[in-house]
């Protein structure tokens, strides 16, 4: 009886005992045309969402359970309208769910991954303006969508051939855990169940609802938009003062969606960062101009204020991702140690803390696992030679695209790549942190110095950079998704080949999208997407190229300072996590304070409303809102972030909104009464 039990209470641990009876279809049947017209819709829509994330604060949440959660939705409703006419099409499965959301990820990602609020800007003259130095022809290349698109062509598809090899070791030998592709499996598994089903419907009824409410609130506010500082967006919630120094809530259902996504601690370091630098240091620093500055300098000027809000920013940004990049190369030559020798502490870390039964239920489904995911090889032989290949051809072709970068520049970046590819997506197995924005401003300091500023070495040390985070990130993206597809038994073939087809897709639709955006709004401006990080990169090529002397007084001390509170959190953070501390989760966000820096406290404000949300929300119904806050917060996201394709029509075709919503002082509203009481009554006196 007793045995009876526990082979009962095994059977229910088991994921893959309730797809058992299902025939697993072959890697060619994932890949349908359904799933291609899904995904190519799909990955459109998303990209506008990332574009505008990217182009605003350059914080974009995962999306891998929303694509998953629309891409079931999507292709639930196409075969159900194909049953009303009386046509059967094949069943939906999670393996074609997989594909889609694979595909649909690889599609948008590049919209992030494809620097277009980075490097791309970083090498224009809009951003180039900001800064006193390097502004020659040279040191300036203005995005061209041609050229944007021949480079993703040949950066992103070397990253999914430099990591193919490694894939059993990564997921089968090493057995990393992934957390965002594991959590998108789990949830996609789940949809394809009776009772997962059920709610995967009732999330999607509400995802729409919540995509609706911000969509309308969206347009409702373009029509208060007619000019600059005008509309909800620019409204001075806390006092025009509070406006100045940029602490107001700007009505952005995106934020708010997305403080519902982050952590708690990030929204609060956002926050805490913001209170940091515009409500202490930047009003102190300004109350030395004349002293430490030069008072005549524009505000845009390196030597000024701004230099001191870009160089501080950068300091906490690159200290975070040093130490950051030193634990996890720390923590992965231990594991990669243990593995090869103390084989059998290796072996159980995985299921530590986990109970016997468990353990046999993960063995059964690891051995059925194992068997799909070993079927359908992408020999070796074809990777190496596809990534040689390409990398031949880039050698040729990134020296006609950047005139700045040599031949030997690019043989030099395809050398080292694949190790830095390695190390991410190890890296991002064991801490689901993917550090390839690290890896980036990295390749800036190194190709930039060694270039030096009179041969290009900005652009030299952007494209550079371009080059590395494209392989490093769709790398890292490629086995993460691999691991989504190990859990839900999908073709490892059929992921490369949807990971392929994403990633193609992703090099033309994201290029296009951000010309819409680049031609219909003031990117790289404060009054329209300032893309904050856009100036940081090309701040970090200059610091390469000129070293330290450029910096305002005191500004280095200030860089140092903050360098070192930047490792000192992340150190303690560390610390806290390993020794199981209570205080660890209270510990904030060295990077997330940084962000705010420059951007300013309007988003964070935003996020933390998301947050407050989430969590009165989460003690009111803890089950409810576990269950459905990430699809509102999606709905929050997609409805503003869709607005923005009608929007930028509307903008293209110079058609205005009809109103200007704006907040004055009572002097100044008392001077504007005065001046169109005397258009009114040109005679008076």
């Amino acid at each position: 009886m007793e045995g009876s039990s526990e082979a009962a209470a095994r059977e229910a641990l088991s994921t893959e005992k309730a797809f058992e009876r299902e025939k697993l279809p072959a890697w060619s049947e994932q890949i349908t045309v359904r799933s291609v017209v899904v995904s190519t819709a799909l990955g459109l829509f998303l990209s506008f969402i990332v574009m505008k994330l990217n182009l605003t604060s350059g914080i974009v949440p995962s999306l891998n359970m929303s694509a998953g959660l629309l891409a079931f939705f999507l292709m639930k409703t196409w075969t159900s309208a194909l049953e009303r006419c009386g046509i059967f099409p094949k069943p939906f499965t999670r393996q074609e769910n997989t594909v889609v959301q694979t595909c649909v990820i690889s599609c948008s990602s590049i919209a992030f991954s494809g620097g277009f609020g980075t490097y791309i800007l970083g090498m224009s003259q809009k951003i180039a303006e900001g800064f006193d130095e390097a502004k020659t022809s040279i040191n300036v290349e203005e995005p061209s969508l041609g050229r944007i698109i021949a480079f993703l062509f040949l950066v992103s598809f070397v990253g999914l051939f430099s990591i193919v090899p490694l894939r059993k070791i990564m997921i089968i030998s090493y057995k990393l855990t992934y957390p965002s592709g594991s959590a998108t499996a789990h949830l996609i598994n789940s949809f394809h169940t009776p009772q997962g089903a059920i709610q995967a419907k009732q999330q999607v009824n509400i995802l729409f609802k919540s995509f609706a409410g911000s969509f309308l609130w969206s347009l409702f506010q373009w029509f208060y938009s007619a000019g600059p500082g005008c509309g909800f967006s620019s409204f001075p919630t806390f006092g025009l003062e509070a406006y100045r120094r940029r602490f107001f809530f700007d009505f952005s259902a995106t934020y708010v969606g997305v403080g519902m996504i982050c952590p708690y601690i990030i929204n609060f370091s956002l926050l805490l960062g913001s209170v940091v630098s515009w409500g202490l240091m930047w009003p102190y620093i300004e109350s030395k101009r004349g002293l430490w500055y030069d008072e005549k300098l524009p505000r845009s000027s390196l030597h000024g204020l701004n230099g001191y809000q870009i160089f501080i920013s950068i300091a906490m940004i690159i200290g975070d991702g040093l130490f950051n990049f030193l634990s996890i190369l720390v923590r992965t030559s231990y594991d990669m140690y243990l593995k090869r020798a103390k084989p059998a502490e290796a072996a159980a870390k995985p299921f530590a803390g986990v109970d016997i039964s468990e353990r046999q239920a993960l063995s059964f489904d690891d051995r059925r696992r194992t068997q799909v995911f070993l079927k359908d090889q992408i020999p070796t032989s074809i990777a190496a030679g596809a990534y040689v290949l390409l990398a031949a051809i880039s050698v040729v072709a990134i020296p006609h695209i950047f005139r700045q970068l040599k031949p030997k520049h690019v043989v030099w970046a395809y050398v080292v790549a694949p190790v830095f590819a390695f190390c991410n997506a190890y890296g991002t197995g064991l801490t689901d942190w993917s550090l390839s924005s690290s890896y980036g401003k990295l390749a800036i300091f190194i190709f930039g110095a060694s270039i030096g500023s009179e041969d290009g070495g900005v652009v030299a040390g952007l494209a550079a950079c371009g080059l590395m985070m494209g392989i490093v990130s769709t790398a890292s993206d490629l086995i993460q998704d691999f691991k989504t597809g190990y859990l839900t038994l999908t073709s490892p073939r059929s992921m490369f080949v949807s990971q392929v087809m994403g990633t193609g897709l992703g090099c033309i639709i994201s290029p296009v999208v951000f010309w819409i955006f680049y031609k219909a709004y003031d990117v790289g401006l404060e009054e329209g997407y300032p893309a904050p990080y856009a100036k940081i990169y090309r701040g970090i090529a200059l610091l390469g190229v000129n070293g330290w002397n450029q910096l305002p007084k005191y500004c280095l001390r200030f860089c140092l300072a903050f360098f070192l509170l930047a490792i000192a959190i992340c150190a303690l953070k560390e610390v806290a996590k390993t020794r199981n501390w209570w205080m660890q989760d209270y510990i904030p966000s060295a990077l997330g304070m940084a962000v705010p820096f420059f951007l300013g406290s309007f988003f964070t404000i935003d996020m933390c409303v998301g947050s407050i949300v989430l969590y009165l929300w989460s003690k009111s119904d803890r089950v409810r809102a576990h269950t459905f806050a990430p699809a509102v917060a999606s709905g929050l996201i997609c409805g503003d972030g869709i607005w923005s394709l009608p929007s930028s029509i509307l903008s293209l075709l110079n058609v205005n909104p009809p109103m200007c919503l704006r907040v004055f002082s009572a002097d100044t509203n008392y001077q504007v009464e005065e001046f169109l009481w005397t258009l009114k009554n040109p005679g008076a006196t």
